[in-house]
């Protein structure tokens, strides 16, 4: 008969436990950020170069401050259209230290060069971390890939800081945003209406400034992606002429014995 009991509490518990646990969990999930139409989305997709560029622009002006891009080089840019001088000028407005030492033995600064990465904040993570109350912001290089929906994830995180429920308490250097898994997030809000003046005369809102910098970085994550399209598409073309070939082949050498 205990044995039974035992048994009968074991069984209620763990029939209660999912109707425990998940109203838990998706307490503390994220809302889904707004899903963007995005010129790369699709088989045929690109880029769209000026809204790439003006994302480079918000992350060299605003996101460069606190995160490092250490997969991408200077000269990478050309890829987003800038020209030659454009991207010797933009190495060149940054002083990074030399990988070999001088004559008499010491690391020395230099002007950046088109073959350098894009040069970090800080100098090493440990630096990055005491700068930012213990935690080194992450590298963005990969981020648009690194998170599921990537480009609507940025774009989301960028315009989701708002004030928090009234039963949501704050420490100093917390923030509450919306698409942010838990709410609670160490960043302050980035952008600000009008925090860069773009060059193409685009007006800077906060939205037009997260889509662009969430495009730039999908860009960043994936470079070659408008190549790898284009390979695809053609091997597939490939595939379905050659088909037809050899089904016009074997027709022809199997015609006498129909």
């Amino acid at each position: 008969m205990r044995a039974l009991q035992a048994l009968s509490l074991v069984l209620g518990v763990a029939l209660a436990a999912p109707a425990l646990t998940v109203p838990a969990l998706a307490a503390t999930e994220a809302p889904k950020p707004p899903s963007l139409s995005w010129s790369f989305d699709g088989v045929f997709g690109t880029f769209d170069r000026a809204a790439a560029q003006r994302g480079f622009q918000v992350y060299k002006e605003v996101c460069s401050a606190c995160h490092s891009m250490n997969l991408v080089a200077y000269r990478n840019l050309r890829d987003l259209g800038f020209n030659e001088a454009e991207v010797k000028a933009i190495a060149a407005s940054v002083e990074v230290t030399d990988k070999l030492p001088n004559d008499q033995g010491e690391m020395f600064q230099r002007p950046g060069l088109p073959s350098d990465k894009f040069k970090a904040p800080f100098a090493n993570e440990k630096a990055a971390a005491a700068a930012n109350s213990g935690k080194a912001p992450p590298d963005l290089s990969l981020m648009a890939k690194a998170r599921p929906h990537g480009p609507d994830y940025i774009h989301g995180l960028m315009i989701g800081y708002e004030e928090p429920p009234a039963d949501v308490k704050l420490t100093a250097g917390q923030s509450y945003n919306k698409y942010f898994p838990g709410h609670i997030i160490a960043m302050a809000p980035p952008l600000a209406e009008d925090a860069v003046s773009y060059t193409d005369g685009t007006k800077a809102t906060v939205d037009q400034m997260a889509s662009d910098v969430a495009h730039f970085l999908m860009w960043a994550a994936e470079p070659k992606m408008e190549e790898r399209k284009r390979i695809g598409f053609q091997a597939i073309l490939f595939l379905i002429v050659a088909t037809g070939v050899f089904y016009a082949v074997k027709r022809k050498v199997w015609a006498d014995l129909h």
